[in-house]
């Protein structure tokens, strides 16, 4: 029987085959033989014994047990790595508690109300604590666990989990109103669980020999994804999310990301200095505001580009890695995923996002150059204000991390294969809950990865209208706009909007809102998320950086505008650029109706109109800021100048079509 404790950090031979090559890579060669396996949870029990008197803050000495009874949730997934029959360790993931028997009378009622929606988490490596309870809807964690031992009996594959204390957390004990009993023992917690493996790895002479992925059991027949033609890579997973450094008021993120080859054909993943290998920005948001603090949905962080290499050939997604005909590592193979830990995400040797076309994926092979350039704890990260994260300054905010991956190999497969295009669908996000402070934070997932949706789509499951918009099909990609409008007093009306640009190179310089004459207009604002500051080689005019600079609002009788410097003015300003979200925000004295803004673009292309909701009683056409003929760019390949289309028809997620070929791309 295997057996492994773990309090804290004391996580022994911990083997992250699924976050960090490096790891995995230094475990093969200690372990060169064998069979290594990852294993989840089939079904099983999870025993929470409680003492009613401690959780409630009883002067009473004497313990009064209740005794919790769940099942833990078929198939959960909280991997285990087996080798060769003993218990190594734990991958991120958590284990669903589905309560048993009635509810238990003199709970906390916090914790009666979320005993239908519990989990035991893996927390990330990096915490103070190795396990919590964890409430999967509000990110609260209840209990931390400390001196657990795991025990493992190949022959059953049976696991169980015993001793580990239940300790009250810092945001229950404040929830409660008694910060003072955070970290207080109130009970234990027993796991007893049915392993099966989902990978299974023989090694030989420290390399993988070969690998299956074993059916699951219990597994809905519906479950199983269904690949598409070409290469098409999307972000699988978000399993993690750390801090790694700060400077000034800024702290310095990143989030690990799983990529998986959704795509039939092989994805090239050759890595610097050759250019045909995706690369992932990573981005943070805040959802807060009114009543519910679902009013507003703002970007508050963007990193630079991690530059992809050596894929990995995991099955992180289920669909069925095939490695059959495939060139493993300098290729994704069909169905095959490749994981990026935080800590290789957070660089800080990550590149500009300047340099790289965001349509067609093309980026020079010095767009990670970093000569002459030094790094604080911030620089390249997904830069964020403590304070945007600061849970007494933002109390019911949410927080929503989003990756993507830009890959040349997508585009360059699209324009040969026009109906076998899956450029639309390669960012993905996921919510984490935020605790710490007021410069140290933590981040804990809170719910599954929502593949293939950029997170304003969180956004709109509050009721926001959120529309997804092409301009010029086939030549560029796409846009979302965003909004809300709520009714905070009687005779007010709050209007929030977002524009969020996915990958559309020519970005976007204007935005104009129609008012209906005499309309009282208060509060009028803009938000953008921090820029990084420049630095040498980092593909921005005169190596300057992207402009802070706010938009110059405009108002008259019949709108309101709201404009970065042109194209002309500055090729450096402050656009809505690719992978950015912007937001514009008023207060009136009249109820929403339909009509159209007017967007202008920054590089290149005519304004056009998308249907909004504003206080207006008509459907104006008000003029905007010209949009500048385009000058060749710092961007690795100057988009071409489109002729002027009919406006589209905004749509949600439309489905793949197939595309025009674009004039010869230099």
């Amino acid at each position: 029987m295997s057996k492994i404790t773990l309090t804290g950090f004391a996580l022994l031979s911990v083997l992250f085959f699924a976050n960090s090559s490096a790891t995995y890579a230094a475990q093969a060669k200690q372990d060169a033989f064998g069979t290594l396996q990852k294993m989840i949870v089939e079904n099983g029990s999870v025993t929470l014994n409680l003492d009613l008197n401690g959780l409630n803050g009883s002067n009473d000495l004497t313990t009064r047990p209740v005794t919790l009874q769940f099942a833990a949730g078929t198939n959960s997934f909280l991997p285990f790595l087996v080798l060769n029959g003993e218990l190594r360790g734990l991958d991120p993931g958590s284990i669903a508690l589905v309560s048993q028997g009635r509810p238990v009378s003199l709970l906390p009622p916090l914790l009666a109300a979320s005993l239908k929606q519990l989990v035991l988490e893996k927390l990330p490596s990096d915490a103070a604590f190795d396990l919590a309870v964890r409430d999967s809807k509000t990110g609260l964690i209840f209990f931390n666990i400390e001196g657990n031992q795991y025990n493992y009996d190949p022959h059953a594959a049976l696991l169980s989990i015993t001793g580990g204390n239940l300790l009250v957390s810092k945001e229950l004990a404040n929830a409660l109103g008694r910060p003072s009993d955070t970290g207080a023992m109130v009970g234990k917690i027993s796991v007893g669980a049915t392993m099966q493996p989902i990978e299974i790895r023989q090694l030989v002479n420290g390399q993988t020999e070969s690998v299956t992925m074993p059916p699951l059991r219990d597994a809905a027949s519906g479950d199983t994804p269904t690949v598409v033609p070409g290469p098409d890579v999307i972000v699988g997973d978000m399993p993690g999310m750390s801090q790694f450094g700060s400077a000034g008021t800024q702290v310095g993120l990143a989030v690990a990301t799983t990529s998986c080859n959704n795509g039939t054909e092989p994805l090239h993943w050759l890595a610097l200095p050759q250019t045909d290998h995706p690369v992932i920005p990573q981005n943070f948001y805040r959802m807060s505001g009114g009543n519910t603090n679902d009013a507003r949905f703002e970007q508050i962080g963007q990193s630079s580009c991690k530059h992809a290499f050596l894929a990995l050939e995991n099955d992180a997604c289920g669909f069925g890695c095939n490695t059959s005909g495939c060139t493993t590592g300098s290729n994704l193979c069909p169905g095959c995923s490749d994981p990026y830990s935080a800590s290789l995400n957070a660089g800080p040797n990550l590149g500009s996002r300047a340099w790289i076309n965001p349509f067609t994926g093309v980026y020079p092979s010095t767009a990670n150059d970093h000569s002459g350039h030094t790094h604080n704890g911030v620089s390249h990260r997904i830069i964020v204000e403590a304070d945007d994260l600061n849970t007494t300054l933002n109390q019911g905010a949410t927080y929503f991390a989003e990756a993507q991956y830009v890959t040349p190999h997508e585009y360059a497969w699209c324009q040969t294969h026009p109906e076998e295009c899956n450029m639309l669908n390669n960012a993905s996000y996921r919510q984490f809950s935020v605790s710490g402070g007021p410069t140290n934070f933590t981040f804990s997932g809170v719910g599954s990865t929502v593949r293939m949706k950029a997170a304003i789509l969180a956004w709109a499951a509050t009721g926001a209208t959120v529309s997804q918009i092409e301009p010029d099909p086939g030549n560029d990609g796409i846009w979302f706009m965003g909004l809300k409008v709520t009714n905070p007093s009687a005779g007010l009306w709050h209007y929030e909007y977002a524009i969020y640009n996915q990958n559309l190179d020519r970005a976007i310089q204007s935005f104009s809102v129609p008012l209906l004459p005499g309309v009282t207009i208060s509060n009028v604002e803009f938000h953008t998320p921090p820029q990084h500051p420049g630095w040498a080689h980092d593909g921005t005019q005169g190596d300057a950086g992207y402009s802070s600079t706010p938009w110059s609002v405009t108002q008259d009788a019949s709108s309101i505008t709201w404009n970065s410097e042109t194209f002309a003015q500055n090729q450096n300003a402050n656009a809505v650029r690719w992978g950015t979200l912007y937001n514009f925000r008023f207060d009136a004295d009249q109820p929403p109706q339909q009509t159209n803004a007017t967007v202008g673009f920054f590089k290149t292309g005519s304004p056009m109109t998308v249907p909004i909701q504003a206080p207006t009683g008509g459907t104006p056409t008000p003029t905007p800021t010209p949009t500048a003929t385009a000058t060749p760019t710092a961007t690795a390949t100057p988009t071409a100048t489109a002729t002027p289309r009919p406006t589209p028809t905004p749509r949600l997620n439309p489905p793949p079509r197939p595309r025009p070929t674009p004039p010869p791309h230099p």
